[in-house]
């Protein structure tokens, strides 16, 4: 598919136009982004609860979230959204993980061109008050992040049924959010389930510390938009065997875009 222009991210790349930026906006970026944000997520909340929260929803608030971070002064790039739109199928997205940022604006990305998606989420997600019923909606892929054996199986089988069912399926496969990307620390679990279900691929590699973690709560730190937000989205591709040669290509696809973004 591809979306029309009252989207955000409708062209193949985007670049947030240069704005000048008003004494507020560069002082208190903070101030200015998490009412906004709370606002929607309390919302959204509200529509999950009553079944009225679809993926068209969840995609336009997540537009939303993507405009309060360009009206606190972060400047959003993506690129590569155009291979998006050649894909016919559910596929499986696989990224590296920096934020919460990535969370909140994928969607506006994605389900435009792709359809309906849900993320591979830690058990934590879905027991957040109110975040709880937006995520429960999207009806995600649950891991407890104890055993990685177990988590394993649930994405194969989980993942399985989302995909038959026409979801497309976004996973990090790191042990936890982190700057710095390691990776010894990027399993290849989202590989694993293309391989198994013939999903195409496709690689995600991200830069999102302008929002960063917090002190006492680690998921809504101080929004620092001196750091430029970075999306880019790879080819397609579909696993062949084992998958050990396209693991190695999502990595390279990884570890090129954050060494030009540096």
């Amino acid at each position: 598919m591809i979306p029309d222009s009252s989207w955000r991210f409708h062209t193949a790349d985007y670049h947030t136009p240069p704005r000048p930026a008003d004494w507020l906006t560069r002082t208190f970026p903070s101030v200015l982004f998490y009412p906004r944000m709370v606002g929607i997520v309390l919302r959204c909340s509200r529509l999950a609860r009553q079944g009225r929260y679809d993926e068209i929803a969840w995609a336009r608030s997540s537009d939303d979230v993507a405009g309060f971070l360009e009206s606190s002064g972060c400047r959003i790039h993506a690129t590569g959204l155009g291979n998006l739109s050649a894909i016919d199928r559910p596929c499986v997205f696989i990224g590296n993980h920096m934020s919460s940022l990535e969370a909140f604006v994928l969607p506006s990305m994605i389900v435009p061109r792709c359809g309906n998606a849900t993320f591979v989420v830690k058990r934590g997600l879905i027991e957040y008050p109110f975040f709880k019923h937006v995520m429960l909606s999207r009806n995600p892929v649950v891991v407890d992040r104890v055993n990685p054996r177990d988590d394993l199986k649930a994405v194969l089988e989980q993942g399985a049924e989302r995909l038959a069912a026409g979801y497309s399926i976004v996973i990090f496969p790191q042990h936890t959010r982190s700057i710095e990307f390691d990776p010894e620390q990027f399993n290849s679990i989202g590989i694993k389930l293309a391989a198994r279900t013939g999903a195409p691929v496709v690689p995600v590699a991200l830069k999102t510390s302008a929002w960063s973690p917090g002190t006492f709560l680690k998921d809504y730190g101080p929004i620092i938009p001196a750091r430029p937000v970075h999306f880019a989205f790879g080819e397609p591709f579909t696993v062949a065997g084992k998958g050990n040669d396209e693991h190695q290509r999502v990595v390279r696809f990884i570890q090129e875009h954050l060494a030009t973004w540096q």
